[in-house]
């Protein structure tokens, strides 16, 4: 952890969700007590579908809401997009840009990405900024070059550390399981942080919460958010499950 820096603990629901399932929300709000309000943040990333009624359950929480991607455009003929002003009307705080998932799947590219993250900020939200290498790249001694490339080209310049959360997902980790070593980890934060400062500046960069993402769980939280330039966590399945979202919150405080 950066003991300067408040930590983030964000659940990523993906397609994942029904009206039923905001118990879950609601379970996590009653169990984010007052010694982890003091010491950790908590935002929830639902399905567009749910994010106005889960807004709407989670006031007076401190729990943020986000969306899980947008589009680059602000309004018009895009039959099916979702953008930021809509997710910000909605009643999110942040949104997920460039997700492997997105990025695999949909052939996202680094332009694009950044062209979503400017997006999000004009709607005055706060894009968490997702970079991650594959494991054939990660093998070929090609992760910290892949990283720096992809946050080079997706993070938009002129942000301050408060409009930017950097999430750090390696895309071999991502539902596998399997989770980086603490070591390189380490590296790979570190490394991020400094090209962070040759984007935006080292004040600026030294305030950036970096998160990290993939395979995260209760039993490794503790390790993984002990390593330096850890600032939280990006969680996927263990959100949907609020004793384990807040145990993972608990590692963090």
């Amino acid at each position: 952890m950066t003991r300067s820096i408040r930590p983030l603990v964000a659940g990523n629901w993906k397609m994942n969700g029904l009206k039923a399932d905001l118990a879950i929300a609601a379970e996590v709000a009653k169990g984010y007590d007052a010694g982890l309000k003091a010491s950790v943040d908590l935002a929830i990333c639902p399905p567009a579908t749910l994010l106005f009624t889960a807004t709407s359950g989670l006031i007076g929480s401190r729990i943020a809401t986000g969306g899980q991607d947008c589009s680059v455009n602000l309004s018009g003929a895009f039959t099916g997009e979702v953008s930021a002003e809509m997710l910000a009307d909605a009643g999110a705080t942040f949104c997920i840009v460039g997700h492997s998932e997105r990025r695999t799947l949909h052939g996202e590219s680094n332009a694009t990405v950044q062209a979503k993250a400017m997006a999000a900020r004009q709607a005055l939200l706060v894009p968490i900024v997702c970079v991650g290498e594959t494991q054939g790249e990660r093998e070929a001694g090609k992760a910290l070059a892949v990283v720096r490339k992809q946050l080079k080209g997706s993070v938009p310049e002129g942000l301050d550390a408060a409009s930017l959360v950097v999430a750090y997902e390696p895309v071999w980790a991502i539902g596998t399981g399997l989770t980086p070593t603490a070591a390189d980890v380490a590296e790979m934060h570190a490394s991020i942080r400094a090209d962070l400062a040759r984007i935006m500046g080292k004040q600026a960069a030294a305030g950036v919460r970096l998160l990290y993402g993939g395979s995260v769980k209760p039993s490794n939280a503790a390790d993984l958010m002990n390593v330096a330039n850890v600032d939280g966590a990006l969680v996927g399945g263990a959100s949907l499950k609020a004793a384990d979202f807040l145990a993972i919150a608990k590692a963090c405080a």
